[in-house]
């Protein structure tokens, strides 16, 4: 069947019905089977909020309502949270205010990292799925584990149109990065591309539907996912195939999707079956005008920050000799103290209120802002009022930089050594 991939333009006041409309052009009800289990993959990919960064509340709102009203129970729908060494994910949902619509809806929420059993990935997928991983074998000599509660169930990845500094865009695909990959996953920042790749062979063998519901409401340009400049763009995508709907986003922000130098993920994975990475070859359905948009990002790679360089350098350039090695070892967090203290003492607190003002200032902002207030007016359609109170950065400044400094303790607490060395503590006790 030839890919398909969904989209179409929206607003506020329409943002609800458009999710439901959405979803079903792009067949979800033949993927997401309803009488087994639904984690709804947040992307949390900076706990203080920042526009296109995360998912969006009105995403999983929409979502959930449009999978309640076509009959999938709420008791099989459950939201899923990835651990990281230098994202809080438990503050994040809070100030990313995800967790304001789990608890409307009275869903489970669910970190992989607090007490799911995590099983050998051959246990999950077989040798034959396996033995075809391109580089997961090298970099996991020993193997490694993923959930145990993902085989057998749906997915449903909720990710945002942005760029990446390791990947050039992220969407559906990278998505899957935290949930599958636990402990060391920046062993594989080398060979990100291909990691990718290898993680989608696993998702499609384990998951009963594999289903993404993208938001670009706002997106983000420059060195993401985290220091951006972040627009108001007003679409929605979805699409049961990840490398088509990763390659129409990609196609939006201005870039070609089957380039091999800077879409080896999404080629790749086009060339051994896995999606279609061809817009050419990509069934648009909703809004065709609005595939056709090019908002002619600048990427990734023109303004790098001090941050993205240095990893560049470590991961592909003259400081890999030298330095990576010790990101295998029990030095590694030196690198994630090094992250929090960039881009959450001196980059969110020094630079984000000018990167985010003008965005923020549009109704996405407003919507966001006063996100609690609207709901009681909120009507099948979406939000007719969205408040008059443009969102603010509410970690600006000193009280962003004295936060980072808790989190700093993150960055050892929740070291993949520490972290391993506590659950065989709690698999004993």
């Amino acid at each position: 069947m030839k890919s398909k991939v969904a989209i179409l333009r929206t607003s506020p006041a329409t943002v609800l019905k458009d999710y439901h409309e959405l979803m079903n052009l792009a067949g979800y009800q033949d993927v997401v089977a309803k009488d087994a289990d639904t984690a709804l993959k947040v992307n949390i990919s900076w706990h203080f909020f920042f526009p296109a960064s995360s998912t969006t509340p009105w995403q999983m709102e929409g979502v959930i309502r449009a999978m309640k009203a076509d009959g999938y129970s709420p008791d099989l729908i459950h939201a899923c949270h990835n651990r990281t060494v230098v994202i809080d994910a438990k503050f994040g949902e809070k100030e990313n205010k995800q967790v304001n619509v789990v608890d409307k809806h009275g869903l489970r929420n669910i970190h992989l990292y607090e007490s799911e059993e995590w099983v050998d990935v051959r246990e999950a997928v077989g040798s034959e799925v396996a033995d075809k991983f391109t580089c997961l074998n090298e970099v996991y000599p020993k193997g490694f584990k993923i959930p145990r509660r993902f085989i057998g169930e749906n997915i449903i990845h909720l990710p945002t149109v942005k760029t990446h500094i390791f990947t050039t865009t992220t969407g559906a695909m990278k998505n899957a990065f935290g949930g599958l990959l636990n402990e060391h996953r920046h062993w594989t920042h080398p060979v990100i591309h291909k990691t990718l790749v290898d993680l989608l062979m696993i998702q499609q063998k384990i998951h009963r539907g594999v289903f993404a519901v993208m938001d670009g409401t706002f997106a983000g340009d420059g060195p993401g996912p985290r220091c951006m400049t972040p627009y108001n763009k007003n679409v929605i995508l979805a699409s049961s195939d990840q490398v088509a709907i990763d390659a129409v986003a990609a196609k939006l922000m201005g870039f070609d999707p089957m380039d091999r130098e800077l879409f080896e993920f999404t080629r790749l994975a086009h060339d051994m079956g896995l999606g279609c990475a061809d817009p050419r070859q990509i069934e648009i359905v909703g809004d065709k005008e609005a595939a056709e948009m090019n908002w002619n990002f600048v990427g990734p790679f023109k303004k790098m920050t001090f941050a993205s360089r240095m990893q560049h350098q470590i991961y592909w350039g003259g400081l890999k000799k030298p330095i990576e090695w010790s990101l295998k070892t029990w030095l590694a967090p030196w690198s994630y103290i090094a992250s929090v203290i960039y881009h959450d003492s001196y980059w969110y607190p020094m630079k984000a209120k000018q990167a985010v003002d003008e965005c923020l200032k549009g109704d996405w902002g407003k919507l966001f802002q006063n996100w609690d207030k609207v709901q009681e007016a909120a009507t099948e359609m979406g939000y007719p009022e969205v408040g008059t109170d443009p969102a603010v950065l509410s970690h600006s400044g000193w009280k962003a930089f004295r936060k980072s400094l808790g989190i700093l303790g993150t960055c050892v607490t929740q070291n993949p050594d520490v972290g391993k060395k506590k659950r065989k503590i709690g698999a004993q006790a």
